[in-house]
């Protein structure tokens, strides 16, 4: 019989894939963290796996189109500085390569360098390094490593889509309205801003249509939900391509721009299709839904791949006939999974729990048999928790808990109505329907007293806001990169973060009384629930200093409060043994604090 413990440790030790590009000839160039944190591998044509890369830390990359290279992004320690690197695949490594076997490309280390798109000719990224704070799209090439700024309009970029014909470069940067992003066209030397920067909507860039004339997107401009919709270039057009009133669709445009593949996105799961340019459909995805961690195309637009994962499939990567929907396995997840697990491993179902305001919560359920339940709380604030393969959450629902996975409002993935009910003044709204999910306990057969709270960086503040403001409620918390202060937050985090998160939360400048009456720390006095609490020593999104200030705060009242840093790792645990280290000792913290030891 195999032992709570060993079960845990299983599950986290896992290893799994993602799908990050495919080239001309039928590779597959994949991230795997067998090696201990997200490296570079190439799967061949016939399935042969090589592996690339061994760096310190976790890493991605591109193809670039006619040649045997691979651009690769990585950072130091996790503290998101990335820096971009060459790699020859013309004679692919014997091993894998440390950092010195890389070609620097972009090197600055007190700058971030995020790898946006590769072309032919070019790599296309962001920067930081003009002001510390603005993000600039740079332009380089790859023969004479000549650069030239695309654009540097300002804000936060998010994403970019370079034309057919190379001569202009869609810039989609996050506006200053919550939940909203703005894009621009830049061609020759000017950018014209196409969409409304005051609307509160999000426009997620696919690419261009076939001739260069309009942008593919999904959108929820003037609507509730996405939908997928082309805009003429010069922002005078919009044209819905493919809608549901229920739900949000996600688009994925073919290289050539003359078919994408849709994404039908309920609760968590996307059932696929691929549509013509103009929207007609031409085919369904035959594979059951799946929460999509990427979706890539060939150069040749005949096959895309999908990592798809679900509750019990910690992801496989599908190839699929752009003209048939005939999906091939290039790696099936579940083959990760221990045969013993493979059969107790939990299936959630999907819930609605009623809030006192007559509003609903989506939530799913990992069922279990001790009466004892972890509240699981992802990031964001306006994040999204999908029915994704999580060796956490079945570590829990394995050792006993049951583990409630809600959407508070606030998240995303149900409309734009629901991923607003929590913006600056309504934050509190959001931390009440924690309260809301524990008077719905005991309908299900749950103990209300032998109930936790866990949850990473947003999800970290609504643990620290659960036990303080509720401390009735919470018998425990698991504390991941969280804030326990929104002032002190937002004064130390980096640079290029704070506008974007004060468009959320609220500025320093106006709402500092609201953003201390909304910081767990304000409540201090009233918090008796023990605390785990995990942070990264290079964080540089929620400083170490959130956490060292609960820690030291509950020490002085005597609560217990057990902070565990990695200094190795940046805003969470990227690393398999920092996770083998802090992920079961928190579960037999709250095995004991609950009483299912």
């Amino acid at each position: 019989m195999t032992s709570a413990s060993e079960t845990i440790r299983a599950l986290l030790d896992l290893r799994s894939w993602v799908a990050l590009d495919l080239d001309a000839d039928g590779r597959v160039l994949a991230g795997h963290d067998d090696l201990g944190s997200m490296q570079l591998v190439e799967i061949g044509a016939d399935g042969t796996p090589t592996p690339l890369t061994d760096l310190p830390s976790p890493c991605r990359g591109r193809y670039v189109p006619g040649r045997r290279q691979v651009v690769v992004e990585h950072d130091e320690g996790g503290d998101e500085n990335y820096q971009l690197s060459l790699l020859d695949l013309t004679d692919p490594p014997a091993r894998p390569v440390g950092p010195d076997r890389l070609v620097p490309l972009v090197r600055d280390p007190d700058r971030l360098h995020v790898l946006l798109d590769v072309t032919g000719d070019d790599v296309v990224y962001c920067t930081n390094r003009r002001n510390g704070v603005d993000m600039d799209v740079v332009l380089r090439s790859l023969d004479s490593g000549e650069e030239r700024v695309a654009y540097d309009g300002g804000g936060y970029v998010v994403q970019t889509s370079v034309s057919h014909d190379t001569t202009s470069v869609a810039v989609t940067t996050l506006s200053l309205r919550p939940s909203s992003t703005t894009v621009a066209v830049a061609s020759g030397g000017t950018a014209q801003v196409v969409t409304d920067p005051d609307e509160l909507a999000e426009h997620d860039v696919a690419g261009w249509t076939a001739d260069d004339a309009a942008l593919v997107m999904s959108s929820d401009h003037e609507r509730d939900h996405h939908a997928v919709v082309s805009l003429a270039r010069d922002g005078g057009t919009w044209s819905t391509l493919v809608a549901a009133d229920d739900h949000d669709l996600r688009v994925w445009l073919s290289p050539d721009g003359t078919a994408f593949v849709v994404g039908h996105h309920v609760d968590g799961l996307d059932t696929f299709a691929v549509h013509e340019a103009d929207g007609r459909h031409r085919v369904d995805v035959v594979a059951p839904p799946s929460a999509p961690e990427s979706v890539v195309w060939a150069p040749d637009s005949s096959a895309f791949a999908i990592t798809a994962k679900t509750p019990t499939d910690p992801g496989s990567i599908l190839r699929v006939d752009a003209r048939t929907g005939l999906v091939t396995i290039v790696v099936d997840g579940r083959d990760a999974v221990p045969p013993e697990l493979r059969d107790r491993l939990v299936t959630p179902t999907v819930h609605r729990i009623p809030a006192p305001d007559g509003e609903q919560i989506p939530c799913f359920r990992y069922a279990s048999t001790t009466g004892a339940s972890v509240v699981h709380v992802h990031g964001g604030p306006e994040g999204e928790a999908t029915r994704l393969f999580s060796p956490v959450l079945q570590a829990l629902a394995l050792s006993g808990f049951d583990v409630l996975v809600p959407n508070v409002r606030g998240s995303s993935g149900y409309g734009k109505r629901w991923v607003s009910l929590d913006d600056v003044e309504l934050r509190l709204d959001s931390v009440a329907d924690l309260g809301a999910i524990h008077d719905w306990l005991p309908t299900v057969g749950l103990d209300p007293a032998r109930s936790s709270l866990w949850g990473g960086s947003y999800g970290g503040y609504m643990v620290l806001a659960g036990v303080s403001m509720q401390p009735d409620r919470w018998a425990a918390g698991v504390d991941i990169v969280g804030m326990s202060s929104l002032v002190t937050f937002l004064e130390n985090t980096s640079d290029y973060r704070r506008a974007i998160r004060e468009r959320e939360y609220g500025t320093l400048a106006d709402d500092r009384a609201f953003l201390e009456k909304a910081s767990p720390i304000t409540y201090l006095d009233d918090i008796i629930a023990p605390l785990f609490v995990i942070h990264g020593g290079n964080d540089p999104r929620v400083p170490l200093s959130e956490a060292q200030q609960i820690k030291a705060a509950l020490d002085g009242k005597g609560i217990h409060c057990e902070l565990r840093v990695y200094d190795d790792e940046g805003h969470g645990l990227a690393k398999r043994a920092n996770r083998l280290d802090a992920y079961p000792a928190a579960i037999d913290f709250l095995r004991h604090q609950l009483g299912t030891a």
